[in-house]
């Protein structure tokens, strides 16, 4: 009878644990959300925020600073067979203008696929600062064979970023949910091959 009652203790733990698991996995997303709106990064969609019935407003738009230009690069990785590419390779816009970049994105395989993008900034410190209204990684999407889809990101730089930067590159990475993802393309440059001398001793 111990060893039965040992076994159903140690039965119920791990119960609480997976519930506690999983209510902590909902929790997660209003987390990220609550963190998000606090620290005015990857804010959510303005498209997310809208109320049935009423017309959405944009939040008020910070003095923009004329006396600054900022060179935005938008660079695409599709990690599959599918086409992804930004409507212009790169934009210059002054610290707290609202500017709108269109990207398309093709599913060119025979077969429907559900895919999600993640975001990088270069240089590191320029993400604080880069505040997205309105972006496709803030959800996935499922496309139909040969479907093609545009959207569209919506940001607004903060004039408080360092004046040293005056480019930003915004990278994303595109890549199908539930499939393998590939691993980055090494950088590391193969040797280079020095041939033998010929009558050396």
């Amino acid at each position: 009878m111990g060893l039965r009652q040992e076994n159903l203790k140690i039965v119920g733990k791990l119960g609480v644990i997976a519930l506690g698991m999983f209510a902590f996995g909902y929790a997660l997303v209003p987390i990220y959300r609550s963190v998000c709106d606090a620290l005015g990064i990857n804010v959510l969609a303005v498209a997310e925020r809208r109320v049935p019935g009423t017309t959405a407003t944009l939040p008020a738009n910070t003095q923009v600073d004329t006396s600054r230009t900022i060179t935005v690069e938008f660079d695409t990785n599709a990690r599959g067979p599918w086409a992804f590419k930004p409507a212009v390779r790169s934009l210059q816009v002054h610290p707290g203008e609202l500017t709108t970049v269109m990207y398309e994105f093709q599913n060119t395989q025979n077969r429907t696929m559900s895919a999600q993008a993640i975001p990088s900034y270069a240089p590191k410190q320029s993400a604080a600062f880069f505040n997205k209204l309105e972006c496709f990684c803030f959800s996935q999407y499922t496309l139909a064979p040969g479907e093609k889809k545009e959207w569209p990101v919506v940001f607004v730089i903060d004039p408080r970023l360092s004046k040293d930067v005056t480019t930003i590159t915004l990278s994303y990475t595109f890549f199908e949910v539930g499939g393998h993802v590939p691993p980055a393309p090494s950088t590391d440059l193969p040797q280079a091959k020095v041939p033998a001398m010929q009558g050396a001793v």
